[in-house]
């Protein structure tokens, strides 16, 4: 059985989705609003009119990018298994880095789409404004170009590939509203420069945070760091720093300019950043209340993936977070791709309901707030990407890779936090990594 499906978005999830839709034999358009495929790896020094990110009257800018970025999990963790990220495996490649910036994963991405064909499916300057389901289980889907000419197509299916780092989340401080500096929000920081000797407070210490203090402490007078992962009496220089704090939460904002910390430390500050991540948002879909965002939670789906009342003609590719990315979609886009052809059947829509109501009482049975439903441990993430393999029947993410997420997360935050892109022991693993290389490149030529 063979399917007409739609993908929104030509990021990386959308372009893996559309090569293994391909491959199973289906017919496929991939919807891109920008100029070339790439998603949020394309770089722009453009910003939102609202540094906030809230005004639904503001332009909006799909990068988050910041343009010192570099990734934050190495090159052979990251690549797909169909196409790995190694260095000069592709045409343009010139950060050899094993954590190269935003631009080679770009040229990676664009290389990976060229490579399987799937730039002839995308529609690029193509914005989905509407998709929804009709008769027969159909699901129609109005687009309009760049020269605002405006069409329509109905397809069997659709997957939602659209990312979740474009709409911020903002911290609720108490007395913001009155406090007299500038806000914004990490999703519109690009380059330090403008802080030059400004006192600023970076709410969040995640991955932006922790890069973007770094990026700021040249420039700034001073970093202050709020965290709710620290005790409520913290308040400890950074070593290496002689500018930089970390704090515990900040307690509240005082029209003054001051902001008062949960340690009792009062700062005097130009400039509040919340690095404290994005919200889901799928404004074209129309799903009649059937599929919801919820304080963070999209739901209900089936494994982060399928909603049961409207499975299998709609999913969605890349919901959860802290996972190892690019493999991560793949996987998902094997199993949708497999069910969409009726290789793999669905539990009944009860059974899923009931999956996802027995996931759910667990999160609140631990104490999680719903929403952290699709952020992942470790533990988690190797469970699911495992029981995708098995539904596939297809290879799970080798053994290297999962002791080198492992080791990466471990070096990242914990062991060497400052320098764990250009300092690293897992040799041993880049080994068995470049073996799949081999074994890659020898297949490709066969």
């Amino acid at each position: 059985m063979f399917r007409h499906v739609a993908v929104i978005g030509a990021g990386a999830a959308g372009l893996v989705v559309g090569h293994e839709l391909l491959r199973e034999g289906h017919t496929v358009v991939v919807y891109e609003k920008g100029e070339q495929v790439g998603g949020s790896w394309i770089y722009t020094s453009e910003t939102e009119s609202d540094p906030l990110g809230v005004d639904p009257n503001r332009y909006p800018v799909h990068s988050s990018l910041y343009k010192s970025l570099r990734v934050n999990l190495p090159r052979e963790l990251m690549g797909f298994q169909a196409y790995p990220f190694v260095a000069r495996n592709y045409e343009g490649s010139v950060d050899l880095r094993r954590y190269p910036g935003h631009e080679e994963v770009l040229r990676y991405l664009q290389n990976f789409a060229r490579e399987f064909g799937v730039d002839q499916v995308v529609r690029l300057h193509t914005e989905v404004l509407n998709a929804r389901l009709v008769e027969s289980n159909k699901w129609k889907v109005k687009s309009r170009k760049k020269d605002d000419v405006v069409e329509e197509e109905t397809f069997d299916a659709v997957v939602v590939c659209n990312g979740h780092f474009s709409v911020p989340r903002l911290a609720q401080v108490p007395g913001i509203d009155s406090w007299p500096g500038k806000q914004m929000h990490s999703h519109n920081y690009r380059i330090p420069n403008p802080f030059q000797d400004q006192v600023v407070i970076l709410i969040g210490h995640y991955a932006s945070g922790l890069d973007i203090k770094r990026d700021l402490a040249g420039f700034a007078k001073e970093v202050h760091i709020a965290s709710r992962s620290v005790a409520d009496e913290t308040h400890e220089k950074q070593p290496g720093y002689d500018n930089m704090w970390l704090h515990s939460m900040v307690e509240r904002a005082s029209e003054d300019g001051t902001v008062v910390f949960r340690n009792g430390r009062v700062v005097s500050a130009d400039v509040i950043m919340h690095c404290t991540g994005y919200k889901y948002n799928y404004p074209f879909l129309e799903t009649n209340g059937i599929v919801t965002v919820d304080d963070n939670r999209v739901g209900p789906l089936y494994k982060h993936v399928f909603p049961p009342v409207l499975a299998p003609g709609l999913s969605f590719v890349g919901i959860p977070q802290k996972v190892i990315p690019f493999p991560f979609f793949e996987l998902q886009s094997k199993w949708i791709a497999s069910v969409l052809s009726g290789r793999i059947v669905l539990p009944s829509q009860d059974e899923m309901m009931e999956d996802v109501k027995a996931f759910y009482s667990k999160l609140e049975a631990s104490g999680k707030p719903k929403r952290y439903t699709h952020i992942m441990d470790y533990p988690q993430l190797i469970e699911y990407t495992d029981w995708l393999a098995a539904q596939c029947n297809c290879q799970g993410y080798e053994e290297w890779r999962k002791q080198m997420a492992y080791s990466a997360f471990k070096n990242a935050f914990i062991t060497r936090p400052g320098t764990y892109r250009d300092e690293w022991d897992d040799e041993h693993l880049v080994a068995e990594a470049n073996k799949d290389f081999i074994k890659y490149t020898s297949n490709k030529s066969k």
